[in-house]
């Protein structure tokens, strides 16, 4: 490709509308199924929610499913269900949306974060054992972009040091591990159905789990601590089929009839999402792998990933600008990035409460040069095609004139 003027210094964009890094794919199904929610008597708490659970659980293959309203709630009602408390720690992942660790927080123990694995960029079983302490109570790993967690090194872990296993899967609905879908592996497995994510529900998330016990501290957490359940009650026998009774102090974290109707319709088309993004994964690895200034994320073998997210690392060594300067010039090109994520332990919060920088290098390190691209089932072949055309165009602009050729 020759050398063109980049769009920020005035010269031709790629292409003349923006593209950005993820959006939603609603289809005419989808709303027809929402409307008819809205026309029936039932917009909240109604069958579409049971009907959901079935179909996820169904899906993932666990034993159970508690859908309710994000991911973040996922989170924290699975923290729960865990009996994480004051004086309990968690040991966590810094490169992760902030959910992850706060989580944590929400139940008033301790975030402790573990360093990623360089080439995967997921939390490093390594480093999870030597945080390990005899306050841990529990580990929360992120399926960072898509790719599951080294699963089988996390679990044994876990059964070592009796720790609870959650699974944050706000990336990675449809992925697999050695042939098993994430939702089934780990103790409890959250998901989230933002817009960006594979599947949405507009804002949704779910826990799935095949522990009886964590079920139903699942179920009470997530509505207040509200059960219409005889066999739960305290009081009996009740008064009537109206009766119900507060057994414990839970969140309304539930969701709706008509969101619920829309994830139901989008699990419908999971699997041709997932081909989709598998495809445009295929085409940047190929475009990307031999471009000097370039560094692709890898996978383990055992990780038939859905991708949430494409990253792009920048190599400083071969380039001469900076991370900002590469954003803002494919933004000009309009094509347009984002930054997942800035480590969770930098923000003035977490300072406050005395994490130092420093804590995980490699995450930091990572950090520092990494970029998301646009991935998602609307892109077109010729969309894909201009995004790698504007990564090596403004590759080539920056590439280091002392680099070893």
């Amino acid at each position: 490709m020759e050398n063109k003027k980049l769009a920020i210094f005035g010269g031709d964009p790629i292409r003349k509308d923006k593209i950005f890094y993820g959006r939603q794919c609603i289809e005419d199904d989808d709303i027809q199924a929402v409307d008819a929610v809205l026309k029936s008597p039932y917009i909240t708490c109604g069958p579409k929610v049971f009907e959901l659970e079935q179909k996820l659980s169904q899906y993932v293959g666990a034993k159970h499913a508690v859908v309710c309203s994000n991911g973040t709630a996922a989170l924290h009602c699975a923290c729960l269900a865990a009996g994480i408390g004051p004086g309990d720690e968690v040991i966590t992942t810094p490169l992760t949306f902030a959910a992850s660790a706060n989580c944590i927080l929400y139940c008033g123990a301790k975030p402790v974060f573990a360093d990623i694995d360089p080439v995967t960029y997921n939390i490093d079983p390594i480093s999870i054992r030597t945080h390990i302490t005899p306050k841990t109570k529990a580990v929360v790993a992120v399926d960072f972009t898509g790719q599951v967690v080294k699963i089988k090194e996390i679990r044994d872990i876990c059964d070592e040091f009796d720790l609870v296993f959650i699974e944050d899967a706000a990336h990675s609905i449809g992925t697999k591990y050695d042939g098993e879908c994430v939702g089934s592996l780990a103790d409890m497995t959250c998901f989230s159905f933002h817009p960006v994510k594979t599947i949405t529900s507009g804002e949704g998330g779910a826990i799935t789990t095949n522990d009886d016990g964590y079920y139903n501290k699942l179920v009470l957490a997530h509505t207040h601590g509200i059960t219409h359940d005889e066999a739960m009650m305290e009081e009996a026998p009740h008064e009537g089929i109206w009766y119900y009774e507060q057994i414990a102090l839970g969140f309304n974290y539930r969701m709706t009839d008509f969101q619920a109707a829309l994830l139901l319709s989008q699990l419908n088309k999971l699997e041709r999402f997932k081909k989709r993004r598998q495809e445009i994964v295929e085409r940047y690895n190929e475009a990307f792998k031999n471009l000097d200034g370039i560094i692709v994320q890898q996978e383990i073998s055992e990780s038939d990933t859905c991708r949430h997210l494409y990253i792009i690392r920048l190599d400083y060594n071969k380039l001469t600008c900076t991370r900002r300067e590469f954003f803002d010039a494919m933004s000009a090109e309009n094509v347009q990035c984002q930054i997942h994520y800035v480590p969770v332990y930098w923000f003035p919060y977490y300072k406050h409460l005395g994490y130092e920088l420093g804590l995980c290098p490699k995450a930091e390190e990572i950090y520092k040069g990494i970029l998301s691209i646009p991935l998602y089932p609307l892109l077109s072949d010729g969309d894909v095609e201009d995004v790698i055309c504007a990564v090596t165009k403004i590759v080539t602009f920056y590439k280091n004139p002392n680099m070893t050729l």
